[in-house]
């Protein structure tokens, strides 16, 4: 999970507001953000004080935590102007890419750019509480609306220098120590510090600057692509309705899914993600606790990976060539067993692909095709991952017991005869 928050979730009692059984309900008049939640783990926690979205460490999705004594105790209106608060820093990438405190050379605090990623959803927002950021209102009174967070951070930084009594011009108190409690209460939600400035909710998974929370960055970046363009493929087949989305925001969430998704990154990921540590006795490591008396312990990190091939014919030769390439990029971290599959798995068929395997991939099946077959053979097996590469056209397969990942062409990524919320990668 993001860093910097504690995880205290807790079963829901009686009392207890369960945000998952009131969504749906919330959300009714809202089709777009309604297709965004379906897409968004929610989790209880009382560890933070009001609700925060951030990237899960462990599968690079998007997770919301909120508490559930703070959504009992707001007014309906409020319930669906947080979730939609929440949904827009997603959308907007508040959480990944735009933390700008951790880039070289920035002067941009936590803390500003915490207020300014509020200030420029909140105005997008109708019936938020009062402990919202809201320009136009309270210390933002001359702010106009609808300015990206970028454009409200040196406007921040003046009205919280202006704030501190005692500050420098470069906004930092004389002992420094205002400045780094503010910091520290800004991403913690409806916390102010030294300025008086509140923010509504968590920030604190947002902007960490190591190299393995780039690559989940990333990733989780390029499930967003999917995530909001499937919501506007749901809301243009409901007559383009949007809720409350704004023709100005509407166009700048559209334009952000054109780029194309790096596949390669994905399934990188995918496999990384999919590794377990095999461990072996070895004379020639000590064993820390008893030295000298028993062998020590090594531990080989390697992911055991199903790959089924659809046999209907969709899967051409090209997108198995680009694809097969990749998994020997890949073979130092996984083994890799290919299962051919049409409505059913001929065992005899499936076998382990290898480094530098120059073996052609035929097409060893020819009948129609159904997910359950390869799943069900999957499922009876010790597999970290499963990969299927399909046209989707199919029927909703059953569930799978380790994570699953499916790879399409961009043919018939439009044309899924399914809807899932696992990963849909598209081979180009």
């Amino acid at each position: 999970m993001a860093t910097g928050i504690a995880m205290n979730i807790q079963t829901n009692s009686d009392n207890d507001f369960d945000l998952n059984m009131h969504t749906a309900r919330l959300l009714m008049s809202e089709p777009f953000f309604a297709a965004i939640s379906r897409r968004i783990n929610k989790r209880a926690s009382y560890g933070i004080p009001t609700a925060g979205v951030m990237v899960n460490k462990e599968t690079a999705q998007f997770e919301m935590l909120y508490n559930p004594k703070f959504f009992r105790e707001l007014k309906e209106l409020e319930r669906t102007a947080v979730l939609i608060h929440e949904f827009y820093h997603v959308i907007f990438k508040h959480v990944t890419d735009r933390a700008p405190w951790n880039k070289e050379g920035s002067d941009i605090t936590a803390r500003v750019w915490n207020v300014a990623a509020d200030l420029a959803i909140n105005s997008h927002i109708k019936n938020l509480p009062e402990e919202g950021c809201i320009p136009g209102k309270g210390p933002f009174v001359e702010l106009p609306p609808g300015q990206t967070a970028e454009w409200y951070v040196p406007h921040v930084k003046k009205i919280m220098e202006s704030q501190q009594n005692g500050d420098s011009s470069d906004g930092k108190s004389q002992d420094g120590q205002d400045q780094a409690q503010g910091d520290k209460n800004a991403t913690q939600g409806s916390s102010g510090g030294s300025s008086g400035i509140n923010t509504l909710d968590d920030h604190s998974g947002w902007g960490a600057g190591d190299e393995q929370s780039k690559e989940l960055n990333d990733i989780a970046n390029e499930r967003l692509k999917d995530i909001v363009k499937q919501a506007a493929e749901e809301c243009s087949a409901r007559g383009n309705s949007w809720g409350s989305v704004s023709s100005s925001v509407r166009k700048e969430i559209l334009d952000s899914i054109k780029t194309k998704v790096d596949w390669r990154k994905v399934l990188r990921f995918f496999v990384k993600s999919s590794q377990k540590a095999n461990k072996s006795n070895t004379i020639r490591r000590i064993n820390r606790r008893y030295p000298y008396i028993h062998a020590g312990r090594k531990s080989n990190r390697v992911a055991n990976i199903a790959v089924s091939i659809d046999q209907s014919g969709s899967v051409d030769d090209k997108m198995l060539g680009m694809f097969f390439a990749e998994l020997n990029k890949l073979s130092e971290i996984a083994s890799f067993t290919v299962i051919p599959f049409d409505t059913r798995v001929d065992e005899d068929k499936v076998y382990e692909w290898r480094k530098g395997q120059s073996r052609k991939v035929e097409r060893v099946l020819h009948g129609g095709t159904c997910f359950d077959a390869p799943t069900k053979y999957v499922n009876e097996r010790a597999f970290d991952g499963h990969i299927v590469l399909t046209d989707m056209c199919a029927p909703k397969p059953i569930s799978s017991k380790c994570q699953r990942m499916w790879m399409t062409t961009e043919q018939y990524a439009n044309s899924r005869y399914f809807e899932t919320k696992e990963r849909v990668v598209v081979v180009d």
